[in-house]
Order: structure tokens, then sequence, then C-alpha cells
């Protein structure tokens, strides 16, 4: 299912996570492990965010996925699953088909 995971970072972990390297090193693991088909980084209510759409081929990945930002870069993660066009057409085909 693909999948929309946001992790926030407040100041302090992440101003940390800089300077020791454990920032590019966590996101370029997810990157690697994960193969998002998009990674956008913000800033969200001036912390540093990253966000990520991917497929989670099985809900027993979402530790794998979120604890090292949780663990190592002490941010706040959010999921929820993400639809692209082609998916929102075919739902709400799906939806009218049956309404």
């Amino acid at each position: 299912m693909r999948m929309f995971m946001s992790a926030q970072l407040p100041n302090a972990s992440g101003n940390e996570a800089v300077k020791s390297g454990a920032l590019p090193r966590v996101i370029g693991k997810f990157i690697e492990t994960f193969r998002p088909e998009a990674a956008y980084f913000i800033t969200s209510n001036g912390d540093r965010c990253a966000h990520f759409y991917f497929d989670l081929k099985d809900v027993t990945q979402m530790p794998a996925a979120a604890e090292p930002f949780f663990i190592e870069l002490g941010a706040k993660v959010t999921w929820c699953p993400a639809m692209n066009a082609e998916d929102m057409k075919n739902g709400i085909g799906a939806y009218v088909g049956v309404h």
C-alpha cells in the first residue's frame, strides 16, 4: 500500500543529528531500504520535516521505517495511506459503480 510518512524533527534533536551525522545516515538508510517514489524536505512550524511516499508491503514494516526516526532523531512520525491520481480515479469509479 502506498503510504505517506512525515518525520518532524524538533530543532534541538535536529541540530544534534546534523552535527553527529545521524540525520543523513537515517534518511539515507530509509531511502535505500524503502525506495520512496518521492521524498521532500521542508520546514513545518519551524522544525525540519521529511515527507516520504513509499510502498509499505506489510504493516510489520512500520517499526523498521519509523523507529530510526524516533530513536536516532527524536522525530514525531505520522502516517497515512496515500493515493495517486490513477488510484483516486479507480476508487471513485468503483464507488460510483456501486451507488
